[in-house]
């Protein structure tokens, strides 16, 4: 059974009562619970923000599950971590007063990934997605049904850790998937640009309650 505390996290109100949208802030390897707040506020500045801390530790680094290598997943404690994860949201959403069918992730790099993990291991945990710079994580054993969720991916055109190529191979499987995917190519690395911020914004502004 979940509990509100399997996961180290931080939890801000809605600064307009109003607001239904819980933004799930994932942060990449190295994080920690503080680190996307200032990014979510900004993605969303009425809605409040769950931000937990992932379980994994790299090297004294935080993550959300283990990695073999660059760039190689253990694909076995992903499965495992999406499904604590998955099933920790519902739980830590309701501790706090959050609707749990309105939470929107926005994740960066490993947090990213998770993200994209989830959408399509648990579908209906997330009613949305702002995957920042992701990989493909794995490939399901069947296709999750995705219909009209939103997901914007958003990645470099010269990031040394998430190849084009990932970024476009995940939103395909999501779009086969039934999602609604906008895909944000910008000219630089592993990182968010301001312009990709003000995209990530305006797509919030217009699908979610933020």
């Amino acid at each position: 059974m979940a509990s509100p505390d399997d996961y180290i996290h931080h939890f801000e109100p809605p600064r307009d009562p109003a607001a239904r949208t819980l933004m799930l802030m994932l942060h990449g390897t190295g994080g920690n619970e503080h680190d996307l707040l200032p990014l979510g506020r900004m993605l969303a500045p009425r809605a409040a923000l769950l931000s937990p801390r992932g379980n994994v530790l790299e090297n004294g680094m935080p993550r959300f599950f283990r990695r073999l290598a660059e760039g190689v997943f253990d694909v076995d404690d992903l499965r495992a971590r999406t499904a604590a994860l998955a099933d920790w949201i519902p739980v830590a959403a309701r501790a706090h007063g959050a609707d749990p069918t309105r939470v929107v992730a926005a994740g960066f790099s490993n947090g990213a990934n998770i993200a994209a993990s989830l959408l399509l291991l648990r579908p209906g945990v997330l009613a949305g997605a702002v995957l920042l710079s992701p990989m493909v994580p794995l490939e399901p054993d069947t296709p999750p049904a995705l219909s009209g969720c939103p997901v914007l991916i958003a990645y470099g055109r010269s990031d040394p850790y998430a190849p084009p190529a990932q970024p476009e191979q995940l939103a395909q499987m999501l779009r086969d998937a039934g999602a609604d995917v906008t895909v944000a190519p910008f000219d630089g690395g592993h990182t968010v640009t301001p312009g990709t911020l003000r995209t990530a914004q305006d797509w919030l502004a217009k699908r979610f309650e933020v």
